[in-house]
């Protein structure tokens, strides 16, 4: 499996991911907040599935090796 995120892509992802969970879920608290797993997961895999479609890789080869 090919990676198709960077490392900047990642923290950004990162960062989305727990402002939703937090702000959403924890303080609004909706369940609305479980969205913010969807980036995290993608964090976690390294790969989303979107980016195919679009053409998109943020991953440079650097990247590639370390994962």
């Amino acid at each position: 499996m090919n990676p198709n995120i960077g490392t900047t892509d990642k923290i950004i992802r990162l960062i989305i991911g727990v402002f939703i969970i937090a702000f959403v879920g924890f303080y609004l608290r909706s369940w609305w907040g479980l969205i913010g797993i969807i980036p995290l997961i993608t964090v976690a895999r390294s790969k989303c599935m979107l980016y195919p479609l679009f053409g998109i890789n943020t991953c440079k080869k650097s990247d590639e090796a370390k994962t």
